[in-house]
């Protein structure tokens, strides 16, 4: 889990996590935070590693230091649904598990029409283009992300980097919801953002370095 500055929704989220009997560990690679992230992590259970700041090495360093065969990634804002548990052990167990990435489906924490409508466009992509995004959490075996290369330190676009070099034959819908936080698309618009992210993604597939679509983004 990579966090920066994420003590106002860490600890809904670590609390999911909590007692989970299909978590092993639970990593917090955090980026430099100077609000109560790391205590909170710790006082949570969480073992905490430091790495450079920016997702993609951030989620590179808490791979490194896990022990299991398996990795699930999340962000520090995202919060399963109840019953997660059950779809993640009906994916490990599932013929092929193994040779195949898993996502959940997007919620937005917002009762408003154009979360809704997000979220299907959300489904649109993951169903027509194999586009999961990092909110929507990863579930995979150590040996594929080993053999496709793992999280690059990219800034921007880690995961959009990995899915694209696990390819759409490689990636599955878990089963399961995963809430993330719509606290930006209240702030910022639902058309701005998501046109705003849509703007970002077409310059890096058109080959615009990672670094300079990062200080675009922000």
């Amino acid at each position: 889990m990579p966090t920066l500055n994420a003590a106002r929704t860490l600890p809904a989220t670590l609390a999911i996590l909590r007692g989970a009997a299909i978590i092993r560990e639970v990593i917090v690679a955090d980026g430099g935070s100077s609000d109560e992230t790391i205590v909170q992590a710790r006082s949570a259970g969480a073992r905490v590693t430091l790495a450079p700041r920016g997702r993609g090495s951030q989620l590179a360093a808490g791979a490194a230091a896990a022990a299991g065969d398996w990795l699930m990634f999340l962000h520090a804002d995202c919060r399963l649904e109840p019953g997660w548990e059950r779809a993640v052990g009906g994916f490990l167990t599932a013929p092929e598990a193994a040779r195949r990435a898993g996502y959940f489906d997007l919620a937005l924490d917002d009762g408003a029409r154009a979360a809704r409508r997000l979220e299907q466009v959300v489904a649109w992509r993951c169903r027509l283009l194999a586009l999961p995004y990092g909110d929507q959490g990863l579930l995979i075996a150590r040996t594929l992300y080993e053999a496709v290369g793992g999280f690059a330190p990219l800034p921007l676009m880690e995961d959009v980097d990995l899915v694209r070099r696990l390819g759409r034959r490689r990636l599955a819908r878990v089963g399961a919801r995963c809430f993330a936080s719509a606290c930006r698309y209240r702030h910022d618009g639902y058309i701005r953002r998501p046109l705003r992210n849509l703007f970002c993604l077409a310059l890096y597939f058109a080959g615009v370095p990672a670094q300079r679509i990062a200080r675009l983004y922000r």
